[in-house]
């Protein structure tokens, strides 16, 4: 065949992929079999081998992204994504239109769309010229993580748009989830290599794209379907209706269950419905979302700062169980905060036994007024995460017993310090507010395992060798009780380790050793000082250049720093301050750790001030090496190439990144000139 034939061979397929991909995924009506399907791939993989030039970043043999992703850049959405407020009664639906009405002063009947309450992870979507470009998180509303890669590889999401009149530039929104079977098949897998279950649906589908390995994400089966428009270009949509009819005819996902209602007793009728009948759902659901339909009246209509007024959230009634409070116990995490855990008389609730309960912080507890031995009112919270409502304060008996706040951490008796923020939630992924206890202690048992991971990580202090289970093995055994006891570990200790034989201890010692040469700022990062992370450790460390500089430190001092705020400022002063401490730090000194960061390079080099983008396996050095020698030298590191990237290193079996630095006029060049380049050839 002709080149142009080839072409339009290839051309051909793809579309026949496409419309087969959108019957399958986004239908569930497919129309020819996984057989046919198959082949039809098959085919197109061997014509774009063939011809490697013809390959495009929107073919369907193209959505999953060629090794690892070294971080999720940021993205600045368009328009801020909202979050919505929540209905829980019909009464309390009556009343959203009341207000809508009168915000609006005009008694016209409304129309409305709704559609089920998915209990899943937000996502934009944005489509450049018909190709998916950037797929974004949520993240705070008015930026996310660039997702991208991770989002290409779920397949009700298309790669290029199909259909007539499609706008030049959209952005559309919806949630990521996970169908019911396909996350108990996920959580067997994990069951049977000794993983961690995830704890519902939500958790998966949040968790699988926050992975850097897309071939992952593309096994955890994840799925999408389009809630809302966030953006688009030059082009009228008028209803939410309209919009849902677009979105179908250009191949994106959509609910089949979504309703056009021509007024609020039929939108009533659907939320009845489906809370009757959502347990026949392939997915989980929580609620039904309302939006009035016209897209001039929700403009009219507006929105406060975190929510819309044009739409609401009818939450569907959450399954509730009495239980009482057996005990309240304290634990403590790898940063030292202390969260009291109710431990529940076991109860049935939603279809699983419930024995436990986070009390989030002591606010909480004081808030519902709860004693251990109280009756209480339990839901699971959007049916998954088990919470205390209330206390049965009529079940009283005068046995129940007052919990006092402590004033030292419960496991080392060491002091606790206050702090008023609010904190994301690690089981429900929701914030909460109150007063936090913190254990100042480094030293501290209960938060010393975590601890040492956290310092001898890649980011950190990289110590190579010394992974979960040598750390578990050193503390059980006694060897280390403190961060600063890894450098006390002496050969004779190591041989006494499970399967650790010459080489093995030979190795650790000198990954030890070599660990006393990293700057200051992965030290910094390494004590795991509350809110520090990596960016804010590199910050600090260049700011004040030595250990001793900490000591004096002021509010004052850290605040002038445009990076840090209050909070930051005051975690930092309260951690430098403590005597245990500078004391722990000046053992770090005794053992020739170094604690110093090194001004930056400011000669003149031919990295310095340049971009560089890596991709496909490096021969002679790691991400973490390349990523060190390019920030050493005054350039940038980044994981995707933009118009702003200057060179594009290339490893063997580089994958799509290639492709775009040749659409976007990039330079690239091999392992071997960026070692010549960097003067380490």
């Amino acid at each position: 065949m002709t080149i142009d034939k080839v072409k339009q061979k290839i051309e051909s397929l793809r579309e026949l992929i496409r419309g087969a991909d959108y019957r399958y995924y986004a239908l569930s009506d497919p129309d020819i079999s996984d057989k046919e399907y198959d082949n039809l791939f098959e085919k197109l993989k061997k014509l774009e081998n063939e011809n490697p030039k013809l390959i495009t970043d929107d073919s369907p043999t193209q959505r999953i992204f060629d090794g690892l992703l070294e971080e999720f850049s940021t993205v600045k959405h368009r328009g801020k994504m909202l979050s919505l407020d929540n209905t829980y009664s019909i009464e309390e639906l009556n009343k959203w239109e009341e207000r809508i009405k009168k915000n609006i002063k005009n008694d016209v009947s409304l129309d409305y769309f709704v559609e089920l309450k998915m209990d899943g992870i937000s996502a934009s979507l944005i489509y450049d010229n018909f190709k998916l470009v950037i797929g974004a998180t949520r993240g705070n509303g008015d930026t996310g993580e660039n997702i991208t890669a991770n989002v290409r590889t779920i397949k009700s999401i298309p790669l290029r748009l199909r259909g007539e009149d499609i706008p030049n530039l959209i952005e559309v929104r919806g949630e990521v989830y996970i169908d019911k079977n396909d996350f108990e098949s996920l959580n067997k897998k994990r069951v049977s290599v000794g993983d961690n279950l995830f704890a519902n649906p939500r958790n998966a589908a949040s968790g699988s794209l926050k992975l850097l390995d897309p071939n992952l994400v593309d096994k955890r089966k994840l799925k999408y379907f389009v809630h809302s428009f966030g953006y688009v270009e030059n082009y009228k949509i008028h209803t939410q209706k309209d919009f849902f009819e677009k979105a179908k005819e250009w191949g994106l996902a959509i609910n089949k269950n979504n309703k056009y209602c021509k007024n609020i007793k039929e939108v009533i009728a659907y939320c009845l419905y489906w809370q009757e009948k959502r347990d026949t759902l392939s997915y989980e659901v929580d609620g039904v979302v309302v939006k009035v339909n016209s897209f001039g009246l929700q403009k009219k209509i507006g929105t406060t700062a975190k929510s819309p007024r044009w739409a609401v959230a009818y939450k569907f009634l959450a399954r509730q169980a009495t239980t009482r409070v057996e005990k309240i116990e304290l634990s403590v995490g790898r940063t030292g905060v202390i969260t009291p855990v109710a431990h529940l008389e076991p109860v049935e609730c939603g279809g699983v036994t419930i024995s436990r309960s986070t009390l989030h912080n002591f606010d909480e507890i004081e808030r519902l007024g709860i004693r251990e031995g109280d009756v209480v009112l339990i839901e699971r919270a959007g049916d998954v995460i088990p919470k205390i409502v209330k206390v049965i304060d009529s079940k009283r008996n005068g046995r129940e017993r007052i919990f006092i706040r402590p004033k030292v951490c419960p496991v080392c008796d060491e002091k606790t310090a206050k702090d008023k923020v609010e904190r994301k939630s690690g089981e429900s992924g929701e914030y909460s507010s109150g007063v936090f206890l913190y254990c100042m202690n480094p030293d501290c048992p209960a938060q010393l395992k975590r601890a040492l991971g956290h310092f001898v990580s890649r980011s950190a202090l990289d110590i190579e060798g010394m992974g979960k289970s040598v750390i578990n093995e050193l503390v059980d055994k006694g060897y280390v009780s403190s961060l600063v006891d890894i450098y006390t570990l002496k050969k004779e200790d190591l041989f006494k380790l499970n399967l650790f034989k010459e080489k093995k201890v030979n190795n650790l010692i000198l990954a030890i050793e070599r660990s006393k040469n990293n700057p200051l700022a992965s030290f910094l990062y390494g004590l795991g000082i509350k809110h520090v992370g990596e960016k804010a450790a590199l910050i600090l460390a260049e700011t004040f250049r030595t250990i001793d500089n900490f000591y004096t430190l002021k509010m004052s001092d850290l605040e002038m720093i445009s990076d840090i705020g209050p909070i930051l400022a005051g975690s930092i002063v309260d951690f430098f301050s403590t005597a245990k401490i500078r004391k722990m730090i000046e053992k770090f000194k005794l053992f020739g750790v170094n604690l110093v960061q090194e001004k930056k390079i400011v000669e003149s080099t031919r990295i310095l001030g340049k971009v560089f983008v890596f991709t496909g396996e490096l021969e002679n050095l790691t991400r973490d090496d390349a990523k060190k020698i390019v920030i050493e030298q005054g350039g940038k590191f980044s994981s995707s190439v933009g118009k702003n990237t200057d060179f594009l290193v290339l490893g063997k079996n580089s994958g799509s990144k290639y492709k775009k630095a040749k659409e976007l006029g990039i330079k690239t060049i091999s392992e071997k000139d960026f070692l010549e380049m960097s003067g380490k050839l």
